[in-house]
C-alpha cells in the first residue's frame, strides 16, 4: 500500500506541474495493422507513441505470433489472449512477472493471434513528467525498455483492448527523417523459447535501444 501511494503521489505531482503539448490526431488506420506481424513490426520504427500528454518515437519493436512458443496466443484462445485473437488495430496491454505493464500492437486478421511489442521510445513530448515517474534523469534511460516505457508514459492494464487510432494510447505515423531511418534486424530478447527468431527491430544505432543491443 505504500507504494501504491507514492506512486499515485507522484503521478499527481506530474500532471499538475507540467503543460503539456496538445496531443496529435493523426494516427496509424486499422488497416495499418491488418498485415503480416513482421511487416507491422518492422514499419512501427519511426511511429509516435502518445498518451496523457507524453510522447515518443517507437525505435525498437519485437514481432510475436501464434505459430511460435514465445507468443501467448500460441497457447489459443483463452481469457487473457482474447484480444490478441481480436481486430487488428488494437492494444494488448499485460502484467509481465507481475511487475511491469507491456504494450502491444494487435495485428493480421481478426482470428489470428499476433501482435509487435512495442519495446523502446526515444522520449518526445513530456519528459519531465517521464522522469517523475521513472525517478531518474538520464533521457536515454527513460523508455529504454517495454516495461521502462510504460511506466514513464503511465501506461497500465486498463488501457488493454482500447483503439490505438482513437486512444486513450495512440501511434501515429513516423514524421521527417524517421520517415527512412535504416533499420537493425536480430533475435528477440528477455524469452526462453524461439529465441533463434529474426523478429527484433530496432533503429540502428539509436542509444535509447534497450540491451543488449542487435550486433
Amino acid at each position: 500500500m505504500p507504494e501504491v501511494l507514492a506512486a499515485a503521489a507522484v503521478e499527481a505531482r506530474a500532471r499538475k506541474t507540467h503543460t503539456l503539448p496538445p496531443k496529435k490526431t493523426q494516427t496509424l488506420p486499422p488497416d495499418f495493422y491488418d498485415r503480416p506481424v513482421l511487416e507491422v513490426a518492422r514499419e512501427l520504427i519511426g511511429c509516435v507513441v502518445e498518451f496523457g500528454g507524453g510522447a515518443g518515437v517507437i525505435v525498437e519493436t519485437e514481432a510475436y505470433h501464434e505459430s511460435e512458443p514465445a507468443c501467448h496466443a500460441f497457447a489459443g484462445l483463452t481469457p487473457r489472449t482474447r484480444v490478441l485473437f481480436g481486430a487488428p488495430g488494437r492494444a494488448y496491454v499485460y502484467r509481465s512477472y507481475g511487475v511491469h505493464a507491456l504494450l502491444n500492437a494487435v495485428c493480421e486478421p481478426e482470428g489470428v493471434g499476433a501482435a509487435a511489442l512495442i519495446r523502446a521510445l526515444e522520449p518526445l513530448r513530456g519528459i519531465e513528467q517521464m522522469r517523475l515517474r521513472r525517478g531518474m534523469g538520464r533521457e536515454q534511460d527513460l523508455c529504454s525498455g517495454p516495461g521502462k516505457l510504460t511506466q514513464a508514459l503511465g501506461i497500465e492494464l486498463s488501457e488493454n483492448d482500447t483503439h490505438l487510432a482513437t486512444g486513450p494510447v495512440t501511434i501515429g505515423p513516423p514524421e521527417g527523417h524517421w520517415r527512412e531511418h535504416p533499420i537493425a534486424v536480430g533475435e528477440r530478447i528477455g524469452i526462453n523459447r524461439a529465441m533463434e527468431l529474426p523478429w527484433r527491430f530496432c533503429a540502428a544505432g539509436n542509444r535509447h535501444v534497450s540491451r543488449p543491443r542487435p550486433r
